[in-house]
Formats: C-alpha cells, sequence, structure tokens
C-alpha cells in the first residue's frame, strides 16, 4: 500500500490516492504510516520541481491532494492520541508577511496538533509584531515561519530579527519551512533549523521539547 500510495501521489494521481488511503484505513492500516507514504511522495514531487519536471501549479495541487489525505488521516490519528493528556508544548506559527500561500503552513500545523502540540496558528501575510505578541501571549519555545514565495526570505529574516530585537531571541527555537528553503537560506535568516514538510516541523519540535 505504502508505494502505491506514494507513487499515486507523486504522479499527482487525486481520486486514486484519496480512494487507496480511505480503503487503507478502512482495512485498519497504520495512519501514521499513510501520512509516512505520503510525505515519500512529496518528496519526489519536490525533486520534480527542482528538475523542472513539475512548476508551482503542480505542487499546489501536490499540496491539495496531501490535504485531502491528512483529513481522511486525521479522525484515526486523533483516535490514536486519545490518551494522550497534556499537551506536550505550545508552538506558534505563520505565513509571513507578504506571502499568502497556506497549504503547507495548514500541514504542519495539523500535524504538530495530533502529535500532541498546541499550536497557534496566526494565519497567512502575519506582521512581525504579531509574532512578537504571540511569542509573549503564550510563552511558547518554538516558533514556526512559513513562505512559499522566495520574497518570504526577507520577511522571515525581518521577523527573527524583530524577535532578537524585542529581547526574545534567547527564549525561543525558530523553524522555517516552505518552497525551496535549505541551509543557506536558514543561515540567512537567522533560523535554528529548517524543515522541508511537515513531519520534519513534528521531529523539530520533539527534539527542541526533548520528547
Amino acid at each position: 500500500m505504502a508505494e502505491e500510495l506514494t507513487k499515486l501521489l507523486a504522479d499527482l494521481k487525486e481520486k486514486e490516492a484519496l480512494d487507496l488511503t480511505k480503503k487503507s484505513l478502512e482495512e485498519g492500516k497504520d495512519p501514521m504510516e499513510i501520512m509516512v507514504a505520503a510525505r515519500e511522495g512529496m518528496k519526489i514531487v519536490g525533486a520534480r520541481f527542482a528538475e523542472e519536471v513539475y512548476f508551482i501549479p503542480d505542487l499546489v495541487f501536490s499540496g491539495k491532494i496531501l490535504k485531502g489525505i491528512a483529513q481522511l488521516a486525521e479522525p484515526f490519528l486523533k483516535k490514536d492520541m486519545e490518551n494522550q493528556g497534556e499537551r506536550v508544548g505550545k508552538i506558534v506559527i505563520g505565513t509571513v508577511e507578504g506571502d499568502i500561500h497556506d497549504i503547507g503552513k495548514d500541514l504542519v500545523v495539523f500535524m504538530l496538533d495530533i502529535s500532541g502540540y498546541e499550536v497557534f496558528d496566526l494565519g497567512i501575510d502575519v506582521p512581525k509584531q504579531k509574532f512578537i505578541d504571540a511569542i509573549k501571549e503564550t510563552g511558547c519555545k518554538v516558533v514556526g515561519l512559513s513562505g512559499f514565495l522566495t520574497l518570504a526570505y526577507d520577511s522571515m529574516k525581518e521577523t527573527v530579527d524583530a524577535i532578537k530585537e524585542a529581547g526574545l531571541r534567547d527564549q525561543i527555537k525558530v523553524m522555517i519551512g516552505g518552497g525551496q528553503i535549505d541551509e543557506q537560506i536558514m543561515d540567512y535568516t537567522g533560523a535554528d533549523a529548517y524543515g522541508q514538510d511537515a513531519m520534519e516541523a513534528v521531529e523539530l519540535a520533539n527534539q527542541w521539547y526533548g520528547v
């Protein structure tokens, strides 16, 4: 099932991917395995985009398919979390100022939520001050900055700089993600780490919260 789902998502076969997901869940397959398979499919999509086989509309469509898979898996994932008890920690996340893309951010929010985190989603086109206010109000230890467009890199840097100027940088970790984020962009923005997908964001949060 996993390899087939990975291929269907990578090939942008929406109906087939969703039908297989539904069937697999009904048969009692592990919902996290389904999400891992979808993650692998998205990696292939990303590689094809880098090779200019796929373009931005394909990326957006793949995100739509992934979101559909996540929505089908959500009730099963949350059922697995019923006995979790208290939340692991607090995370503030938003798409930075100047960018209005939210598919990637929404998936990160979803995965963090079902992984036990209390997530404060600030939405899209979020100004620097709103991040600062949210950090103060929530007492979070982790902030996620999302951005798909290249112009978001400057906005991410400005947001991290503003957090530093507000005297809050030492008490939080900053992760960035979206688009073609890499280590060079991470260094430019001043973030602590970057994630290629929602599951990597969870891994970073777990690392920083000691889960």
